[in-house]
């Protein structure tokens, strides 16, 4: 465990994680609702959220690189892509190495999507972390990555690197 923190919290109870559980079930409904308005006037879901929020984070990744962050099947992952790519959203381009690759990007249309939906989720992180204080902005966020399977946590990691 990380130094300064109590040992206390070894000892949660079964009831108090219960309540972090249900906590989050409810901040996670809150944390989508925003986005899943503006998706729905678009006949979209939350696969293609993830998908445009992570081609935006790291331009030019590749169809492998994207299944292995979203743990999708390439069937549900190409279902996505390819509205995406007829609606003018993402673009699409053969690798320059490897002509097997697939690289995406998002256009002006996908780049001002991405926006508006990190805009709403944004403004409710924001103001859920002025509200809890800034002591629990680094605890929550550490607590997020010590419950992220460990290749996941690499992934993390290797977006987070790439903040602009």
């Amino acid at each position: 465990m990380a130094q300064g923190h109590s040992d206390n919290l070894l000892f949660l109870t079964d009831e108090q994680l219960r309540r972090a559980i249900e906590a989050m079930f409810f901040a996670y409904r809150g944390f989508t609702a925003d986005p899943d308005r503006i998706l729905s006037d678009l006949n979209y879901g939350r696969a293609h959220h993830r998908a445009i929020h992570f081609i935006n984070r790291t331009p030019g990744t590749t169809v492998n690189n994207l299944l292995a962050i979203l743990g999708v099947t390439k069937q549900s992952l190409n279902r996505v892509l390819r509205t995406l790519i007829e609606d003018g959203l993402v673009d699409s381009r053969v690798g320059t190495r490897d002509r097997r690759e697939r690289h995406l990007f998002l256009t002006d249309a996908g780049a001002a999507l991405e926006q508006r939906l990190s805009d709403a989720q944004r403004a409710r992180m924001r103001a859920a972390f002025r509200e809890a204080g800034p002591a629990s902005v680094a605890g929550f966020r550490e607590v997020l990555e010590h419950m992220m399977d460990p290749e996941l946590r690499r992934h993390f990691a290797a977006v987070k690197e790439g903040d602009r």
